[in-house]
């Protein structure tokens, strides 16, 4: 038994994922680092053990029916956790917040700024007095009647809708409509409506053309569809959709960024004409501070707004006016503070959310816990550092600091050295991923992993241990250029840009600079616009640049990115890949399938015939405990197989379809081998590091760095045709020193097979290895968007007034270059 005063958090018996029943004491009040590769358990332990045990006891204190409205996590598997605080968890959530969440949402901070305004704002003479609320554009009494709140009104016009009226309606003259079978629908709907889909758009009759495009009418009519060879089609009931209609309702509401973008296309987007833009009522807008609108200040970045409340002193109308924004100023200027100590000040209260990175989501609401005075709590943290300039990292540790200062628990997982070095405790996870994996390697101060010997995370912590034999590599010569001419752009104005082909590039800068903006959004779109037949513009017919040279040397662009690869549990790595497709066609010719007349649709969790109905092929079913969490447990039928027992009775070399989606991608890999369809696929998996993997392993239970590995090796195993451009944003967030250097192998192999590859990075290690450097800046917001070296990382490295400059002399430096 366990002093009340011990000053560890001691786990005990860990079983949580891939842990191997992991013992583990954490001293309490110091700032404890978690480091490891990718899946070898280390969030498994921060995140699925610790934390999760904490947010338990924490709902065990909180009334049962309370419980019921909030989603619990369950039980951790562990035997028992002593000296455990309550716990807060900082995750780099990846769900996408609403277009109505921002900075000042996210900080709280536009609470205080309505506030401000509300008591201590000049009203104009005679003015009634107005309440916080009227300052909330997502309030009713705040938002402006014409754009609820928006800011800016979305149309459409005919030449958007038709940009081809040689077309007839059943030849697709009506772009904006959706393909497959919807769009076949109201093709029908309006032949059964009695409109001709067979003349060409510009013959039809004027109001006709208004009404098939505009109309707000939804008439439901009977469709008999043209009969198919062998498929017999009965007639049904079809509602009409105008396509303006459509594509509004598209836009407001699809959760797909595919279908919203390209709806986007089909609208033209301006300042509501009656709010300007401003998002309020003409009421709210009357009012001033420091001789500004509300509207005005949350569009300043919060640096600025800083220095115009600094300004503004102790102004203010009314009884008491002055000690009122003395007090709110005051308090503003202390929370913008931690906000741009992060490394932030260049976003405005009104950015929207969802163009944050997650890093950035992170670091706005650490500032916020930052301001709580929380004492005696552990912190949780994912990353931290994701997304951050090497220039901003020395602020976040000094914020790591402060919260372990006032008397709190920082504990963090993280893979960025300069961190982990900072460290009071560390403690090192794996040896390597999955079931090779999950056991404690040390668990000390830093120095002490040292003495591991078999820690992949030693020899980037004491890189003057590691002996570097690789040959230093010569930057290759680009085959042709992508010059981009007067980009314009958020941050991004008046820029000349120009991306070798033929080589590997990293676009740098510190976080708001505007790397993505002039990477995933200005040349992604011109390369994507020109694949689409279309003129370098972008979505809404925004132009991007001025001119775009050179796009014709590029064949195919592949943008790589950290999203899901399936937001179910039925969506995996064998599916994704479309290795499951060639793992059922092994079964399907096997002599017991060919019996019973099975094919490869049998071997599917996801349809019925062969899947287990009791559970639908999800291998599990849900537990109902009202005022406890609901818990999920094997299916009494199938047992978790996911089918049922006659498909379970066909084998591929004595292992049932069950048993060969629970093979490792490594024991897959020696299963398969001699099957071509299979070989491919499982070799570019290994080649990406992603050998422990499950091939059956949820989509959901994927991290963000292996959806990105897993996209990279479907890539890897397709035949190229062509010169590929690769573009990916942040490669190296989510990973281990040691698997960033196998992802590096492979994008450096995609280089030599005579692709282009394009990344946005922070890791100086990468940098240093590219063959040429772009680096904006010189800062963030309205103080970046500027091109401040090009060149080799050799050249960029000597550029003085670049912010990347030391930082990647000193990689240099590490690598012998």
């Amino acid at each position: 038994m366990h002093s009340p005063h011990d000053p560890y958090v001691r786990v005990r018996g860990a079983r949580e994922h891939n842990l191997q029943d992991v013992n583990v004491d954490l001293p309490r009040d110091t700032l404890t680092v978690f480091t490891g590769v990718s899946g070898s358990g280390k969030s498994s332990l921060a995140f699925g053990t610790i934390y999760a045990e904490a947010q338990r006891r924490y709902f065990e204190s909180v009334a049962p029916y309370a419980r019921r409205l909030i989603h619990q996590v369950g039980a951790p598997a562990v035997g028992e956790i002593t000296g455990l605080p309550p716990a807060v968890s900082l995750e780099q959530r990846r769900s996408a917040p609403g277009a109505r969440s921002s900075v000042g949402t996210v900080t709280t901070l536009s609470n205080s700024l309505r506030m401000l305004f509300s008591r201590a704002g000049d009203y104009p003479p005679g003015a009634e007095r107005l309440d916080s609320d009227s300052f909330s554009p997502n309030t009713a009494v705040g938002a402006c009647p014409e754009c609820h709140g928006l800011g800016r009104i979305h149309r459409t016009d005919e030449e958007l809708l038709v940009p081809d009226p040689s077309l007839s309606i059943r030849e697709g003259a009506i772009a904006a409509w959706p393909g497959a079978w919807q769009g076949k629908n109201l093709r029908d709907v309006l032949d059964a409506l009695g409109h001709d889909v067979d003349r060409p758009w510009r013959e039809l009759d004027p109001r006709d053309r208004e009404w098939i495009l505009f109309t707000d009418e939804q008439p439901v009519v009977t469709v008999h569809p043209v009969r198919d060879a062998g498929r017999i089609q009965r007639p049904y009931q079809g509602t009409y959709m105008s396509a303006r209609r459509y594509v509004l309702h598209t836009f407001a509401d699809t959760k797909s960024r595919s279908l919203r973008a390209k709806a986007e296309r089909f609208l033209t987007s301006a300042p509501c004409p009656v709010c300007g833009g401003s998002r309020l009522r003409p009421e709210a807008m009357a009012v001033t501070f420091a001789g500004r609108t509300i509207a005005e200040l949350a569009g300043l970045p919060l640096s600025d707004l800083a220095e115009v409340l600094s300004g503004a002193g102790a102004g203010g109308a009314g009884a008491g006016g002055e000690e009122t924004a003395r007090v709110l100023t005051a308090d503003l200027l202390a929370r913008i503070g931690t906000v741009t100590e992060l490394g932030l000040g260049y976003l405005s209260l009104d950015r929207t959310a969802p163009t944050l990175s997650s890093g950035e989501l992170q670091r706005l609401r650490l500032a916020t816990q930052l301001r709580s005075g929380l004492f005696g709590v552990v912190y949780v943290l994912d990353e931290p550092s994701a997304g951050l300039h090497p220039a901003d990292t020395e602020a976040l540790l000094g914020v790591l600091a402060r919260l372990k200062e006032a008397g709190n628990s920082v504990f963090v997982v993280e893979h960025q050295m300069d961190v982990v070095r900072r460290a009071d405790w560390l403690v090192d996870v794996g040896p390597l991923a999955g079931e090779h994996g999950g056991r404690v390697l040390h668990s000390g101060p830093p120095e002490g992993l040292a003495r591991v010997p078999e820690s992949a995370t030693r020899r980037f912590l004491f890189p003057e241990d590691a002996r570097d034999t690789s040959p230093v590599r010569e930057p290759r010569t680009p085959s042709g250029w992508i010059r981009l001419t007067g980009v314009e752009r958020h941050n991004v104005r008046g820029v000349d840009a120009a991306f070798p082909l033929g080589v590997f590039t990293a676009v740098t800068g510190v976080s708001g600079s505007g790397k993505s903006t002039l990477v995933g959004q200005v040349l992604a779109g011109v390369l994507a616009d020109r694949q689409a037949g279309e003129e370098a513009a972008g979505a809404g017919g925004e132009q991007f640049c001025d001119s775009a040279t050179g796009l014709e040397a590029v064949d195919r662009l592949v943008q790589v990115d950290q999203k899901p690869i399936g937001r179910t549990p039925r969506s995996n790595l064998a599916t994704y890949t479309g290795l499951f497709d060639a793992v059922r066609k092994l079964f399907a010719r096997t002599e017991t399938a060919r019996e019973r007349g099975y094919g490869a649709g049998r071997f599917s969790f996801n349809v019925s015939g062969g899947r287990c109905e009791t559970c639908q092929g999800e291998g599990f079913v849900s537990v109902e405990l009202l005022f406890l969490p609901s818990t999920y447990a094997p299916c009494p039928d199938c047992h978790g197989a996911r089918y049922n027992p006659e498909t379970l009775d066909v084998t591929l070399d004595g292992l049932t379809i069950a048993q060969v989606l629970d093979l490792t991608v490594e024991s897959a890999a020696s299963f398969f081998a001699g099957t071509p369809a299979a070989e491919r696929a499982l070799r570019t998996l290994l080649d990406v590091g992603l050998g422990y993997l499950r091939l059956g392993q949820p989509a959901t239970e994927l991290s963000g760095g292996e959806a990105q590995r897993i996209k990279l090796a479907s890539e890897l195993q397709r035949t190229r045709r062509g010169h590929t451009l690769y573009l990916l944003d942040e490669p190296t967030t989510g990973l281990h020193p040691a698997d960033v250097e196998v992802l590096m192998r492979q994008l450096h192999a995609l280089v030599d097979g005579g692709s282009t590859v394009v990344v946005v990075e922070h890791d100086m290690a990468v940098v240093a290895g590219a063959d040429h450097v772009i680096d904006l800046g010189p800062g963030g917001g309205d103080r970046g968007g500027r091109i401040v070296a090009a060149g080799t990382p050799a050249e960029v490295a000597r550029t003085a007034g670049s912010r990347t400059a030391p930082y990647l002399a000193k990689a240099l430096s590490a690598s012998g270059s």
